[in-house]
């Protein structure tokens, strides 16, 4: 029914603009006189204004007008004004710490203004002159409240803990709000990841997705055919509109044809979730990484007996199977400058450090010696097949001498060769530091690595053209970057070190990767 309604509400919208204007409530003329635009003016954003004219909806720069008629905004006074809404999760301590620390970086005084349980606003004042800089509009409540609120044109950014969905995207379209699916309408502020908690009290350790699936589908509900005692599994999960719960069935259940077992208890917010599974020895949860509270976390087990634990480095280099990155949704439409401004701020160095404090898993590089690389090795040696020789371990091994692995990998969309969401993310964020010169003359090393499914020397030279496209792809976004201060090389092992086991769709999905190495500082 939410759905229904935006789409009629948009519907509604996008018709109401179709209706010849009663008035022309603005008049644009240019500097020389010799152009004159008449319409109903449709936003201003501190630079550019939107009029609905009799050639359609136009876009002006604010400095090459004069505006003239009651519909004018005054100047002067001019306060942006934009609006989030969507998951709770992200709606209640993160993008507050943002707004908050880029308020107080920007000098303005910032006001928060609670209106109800899931509204709220923050008053941005310039400390110079006291006059209103911002209002900036929340709405917490779900990933699926938040895009229905864009289809409703009720919101101008969406929170959400997962991609767009097909049906979401397809409502758009038809509302005429552009393209959802475009890598230009989202971007990555932090990361997180799906938990599967347990009780400190519960003797599991871990269980493989398979199992984990089969558990919320309803399939297994006594943890005796888990090796645990003769007692029934008691579910807990967030409700149908959450970003996580829908993440989840996406990730795991759709995939072997499973929905969510009715029996689950279902809570309003994390923290109640985490505190209700950490209470009862006999429960399962799926929380957030970033909201396990008391409850402890499973490990994931392949079927081959690899283990997949969950931890900051493993969600960065998404070498953890159940990955939650945390995105913002644009309109397709400019936003105010201010607005951009805080956008631009999200991603820079000092916004990530508030990411982390925050709980969250941050954005920024870092290394990883090859010392703290010893599992990988260990997997490497322990599951090279007969067409992994020896010399080719010690190919990697060899490569791996002096290097630091940086904490970013890249990785594609099932199926396909275009990179993922987190990956293109990943693109910008590696762009921005060569451009600022972080890498100036010191070797970055694009390694490929693939499944063990096929013949390994056409896996060989897939990993390699896979690592060529990535460092052409940061190349590519990095345009300002000094070219002769630029240290670029590419190699491949293979299937030669793989991170989860091949025997499983999500264990090749993980192997099928390219990272990235550089020499020690």
């Amino acid at each position: 029914m939410r759905y229904l309604r935006a789409a009629i509400f948009a519907a509604l919208f996008l018709w109401s603009m179709d209706v010849p204007a009663r008035a022309a409530d603005v008049t644009l003329t240019s500097r020389d006189g010799s152009v004159e635009v008449s319409g109903d003016l449709l936003g201003y954003d501190g630079e550019f204004y939107r009029v609905d004219t009799v050639y359609g909806v136009l876009t002006l720069d604010g400095t090459g007008v004069v505006c003239d008629g009651p519909g004018c905004p005054d100047l002067t006074a001019f306060v942006a004004k934009f609006t989030f809404s969507g998951a709770r999760t992200m709606g209640e301590v993160l993008l507050p710490s943002l707004v908050e620390s880029f308020a107080a970086r920007s000098d303005y005084a910032v006001e928060r203004r609670v209106i109800d349980d899931t509204h709220f606003a923050y008053i941005l004042t310039d400390q110079t002159n006291g006059a209103r800089a911002a209002e900036i509009g929340f709405r917490v409540t779900s990933t699926e409240e938040g895009f229905a609120d864009l289809l409703a044109n009720e919101t101008d950014l969406v929170l959400s803990t997962r991609p767009a969905d097909s049906l979401e995207i397809q409502l758009a379209a038809e509302a005429g709000l552009g393209d959802l699916s475009n890598p230009r309408r989202s971007r990555i502020l932090a990361l997180d990841a799906m938990a599967v908690i347990v009780s400190p009290a519960s003797p599991m350790k871990g269980l493989t997705l398979t199992q984990i699936a089969r558990i919320f589908g309803g399939e297994i509900g006594n943890w005796s055919a888990l090796g645990g005692p003769d007692a029934p599994i008691a579910l807990h999960l967030r409700g149908d509109d959450s970003g996580i719960a829908q993440a989840f069935s996406a990730r795991l259940l759709a995939p072997r044809e499973l929905e969510q077992a009715n029996g689950a208890i279902r809570h309003d917010s994390n923290a109640a979730l985490a505190d209700a599974v950490a209470a009862d020895a006999l429960a399962i949860g799926i929380a957030p990484y970033s909201e396990t509270g008391n409850a402890r976390v499973l490990e994931v087990y392949g079927k081959c007996g690899m283990v997949s634990a969950l931890d900051d480095l493993t969600i960065k280099t998404e070498d953890y199977p159940l990955p939650l990155p945390l995105f913002v949704y644009t309109p397709g439409r400019r936003l105010p400058v201010l607005a951009r401004e805080f956008l631009k701020f999200a991603r820079s160095p000092a916004a990530q450090s508030v990411v982390a404090r925050s709980g969250f898993v941050d954005l920024r590089v870092y290394d990883v010696p090859v010392a703290e690389q010893g599992l990988r090795l260990v997997n490497a040696i322990a599951d090279a097949g007969p067409e992994v020789p020896l010399e080719e371990l010690q190919r990697l091994v060899m490569a791996m001498e002096g290097t630091e692995r940086l904490t970013l990998s890249f990785r594609f969309e099932q199926g396909g060769t275009r990179l993922d969401a987190p990956s293109r993310s990943n693109i910008e964020i590696l762009a921005e530091q060569i451009e600022a010169g972080t890498f100036d003359d010191r070797p970055l090393i694009f390694v490929g690595f693939s499944d063990g499914e096929g013949a390994a020397d056409a896996n060989l030279r897939l990993s390699r053209r896979r690592a060529a496209a990535v460092r052409d792809a940061v190349l590519k976004a990095a345009p300002t970057a000094d070219r002769d201060r630029l240290v670029f090389s590419v190699e491949a092992f293979g299937e030669a070190m793989p991170m989860a086991c091949d025997d499983e769709d999500w264990g090749r999905q993980i192997n099928r990767r390219v990272e990235v190495w550089t020499t020690q500082r």
